[in-house]
């Protein structure tokens, strides 16, 4: 029988988020339903609320739920009810990217996780009328009390996992920390600057101090922001609107530039600088979200010359079925202090969560509901 529960709903986009009842459809094979207990605020949502992105409206986001599991569908083996679950993207498992081991390349992850619908057609949720909506949202759609998951979607974890500390592991938190691990590989002693401390830049900060990198730069244009950084594990802070900060970065890393630099705002002329800070053989990676048709310019001598990388990473080249074992166990061994960027919010308090995340007052918002 479907089920009643309400939902953070973007009726036009551009326009306001409202808390409303919802229809939740029944489950299907392959899917699990999921009670959500914390839904990370993630930029990706807000962008595409306000029409940033190719999606349609009237709309349920969230992509970085947690919950326990109410009921599991046919075939579906990897957790059952009752399990405490984290979420994040959805996978075909069968593709060439999928065998291989590189998930997050998945050759359908845009239809699986930004078309808004089941891959049969069908809508997960629909509003008390009957009206659809654009759902199955990264295969979750969590800004909403009860969620129709895609099983590969899942990860269960421990039952005394806080929840509402690694909700973001579905996205920002797996991004932020799986591309220093896996896409830009940091070794202890290396130099790595992080451009834009947001959640994914303070994310990289904690992953680059686990790895033991010599100097770790925070680069972005709010001293606070950059305090943070600082307290989380950067040896070094650089305020963008003062000065050149690719001679700033070759000055603290005593050579002609960084060996490892990420980007996290999705800016292009950052990441003109980012590439520029580069010093010989040295690779840079973006991971900040930007507008499709984003374009930057390179000095392509410079760039074969020094043998420089510039790659795109999604999901930090994560499989969260790896990373959260791993991170859970960093956090408890108080070396992944997560409380330190987390502020919970419940759900009726949505409004004043997402301002703070616009404003910059808090770093990762997470509403409880």
């Amino acid at each position: 029988m479907p089920q009643n529960g309400r939902a953070l709903i973007v009726k036009e986009l551009g326009g306001p988020f409202t808390l409303e009842d919802v229809i939740v459809d029944d489950i299907q094979s392959g899917e699990a339903l999921v009670r959500i207990e914390a839904s990370g605020i993630c930029r990706t949502d807000l962008h595409c609320a306000a029409g940033h992105r190719p999606v349609q409206t009237p709309a349920v986001f969230g992509h970085e739920g947690a919950g326990t599991v109410l009921q599991v569908g046919k075939n579906v083996t990897a957790v059952q009810p009752g399990d405490k679950v984290l979420l994040s993207y959805s996978i075909c498992r069968v593709c060439k990217q999928c065998s291989s081991g590189n998930r997050a390349y998945c050759e359908k992850i845009l239809a699986l996780n930004f078309s808004g619908k089941r891959e049969d057609g069908s809508s997960p949720m629909t509003l008390p009328d009957g009206q659809a909506l654009f759902s199955n949202f990264f295969g979750q759609s969590s800004f909403s009390s009860l969620a129709v998951v895609n099983e590969t979607s899942l990860v269960k974890v421990p039952s005394d996992t806080p929840l509402d500390l690694f909700a973001s592991l579905g996205c920002s938190m797996e991004t932020g920390i799986g591309a220093i691990f896996n896409t830009l590989d940091i070794q202890q002693g290396s130099t790595v600057a992080v451009f834009g401390v947001g959640s994914l830049g303070l994310y990289a900060i904690m992953a680059c101090k686990l790895r033991q990198a010599r100097e770790i730069i925070a680069v972005d244009i709010q001293p606070s922001r950059l305090e943070l950084a600082k307290e989380l594990g950067a040896t070094a802070a650089i305020n963008s609107s003062e000065g050149d900060v690719a001679e700033q970065i070759r000055t603290i890393c005593g050579t002609n530039g960084v060996e490892r630099a990420l980007d996290c705002s999705g800016v292009a002329r950052i990441i003109e600088t980012m590439i520029d800070s580069l010093g010989t053989r040295g690779k840079a990676c973006s991971v900040g979200s930007n507008a499709p048709g984003t374009r930057i310019s390179i000095d392509v001598h410079k760039h074969f010359v020094r043998g420089t990388q510039y790659v795109g990473s999604h999901q930090g080249d994560s499989d969260p079925q790896k990373m959260a074992p791993l991170l859970l166990k960093e956090h408890s061994l108080g070396k992944l202090p997560l409380h330190k960027v987390t502020k919970t919010y419940g759900v009726d308090d949505f409004q004043r969560a997402l301002d703070d995340v616009e404003s910059g007052k808090t770093v990762k918002a997470v509403l409880t509901w």
